[in-house]
């Protein structure tokens, strides 16, 4: 009784805080918002009946590194293909979420706020043409504000790779902005 009272107070926990980056995630990998859903509840239904096995200090990173195993089964399973919306970037709610992209300014032209839209599609495409596993770095890490180890803890892999990845995918990232230098603020361009 004790361990199923414990269990449920993880699953609690679990849900309460990190639901919605854990969707955001999986949104992330999957691109598709009910894929991401769906991957996310079975998630927490796995984290649920193995929370036995957690044996860190990170229970973020046990729980996402589920979620992304979760939605890379889908993936080669051929349940989802990498899609992104642009009408719907993210809706999560999720701090450092890429829909952040799209904060108004104030004194913004309405020339300067389309051109930021149109900046904010093309990133988000830019993220998109990434491999899996550089895109999903890159989001953990430059996206989410994960650690170097906490990437790594929850893909599965080790820091000097989450480092090789996260090079490489910011490298596509600004070789892929700069075939759209026009979009780019005048400090970023190359001349």
């Amino acid at each position: 009784m004790a361990d199923r009272t414990g269990a449920q107070f993880c699953y609690n926990c679990i849900q309460r805080t990190y639901q919605a980056r854990a969707e955001n995630l999986a949104f992330q990998m999957l691109g598709d918002r009910a894929l991401a859903e769906d991957a996310t509840q079975e998630a927490l239904l796995s984290a649920y009946r193995s929370f036995g096995s957690f044996r860190g200090p990170n229970l973020r990173a046990w729980f996402l590194r589920i979620v992304a195993n979760r939605c890379r089964d889908m993936l080669r399973a051929g349940k989802a293909r990498p899609t992104l919306s642009l009408e719907h970037p993210s809706d999560s709610g999720e701090p450092g979420a890429v829909a952040a992209l799209d904060l108004p300014s104030s004194d913004e032209s309405p020339e300067d706020s389309a051109l930021r839209h149109e900046l904010g599609a093309v990133i988000r495409q830019g993220l998109q043409s990434l491999s899996e596993d550089r895109r999903s770095t890159v989001h953990l890490v430059d996206v989410q504000g994960f650690s170097y180890e906490e990437a790594a803890h929850v893909l599965g892999t080790n820091i000097g790779t989450i480092r090789s990845r996260l090079a490489r995918g910011r490298a596509d990232m600004r070789d892929y902005l700069q075939q759209h230098q026009e979009l780019l603020p005048e400090r970023f361009r190359r001349n």
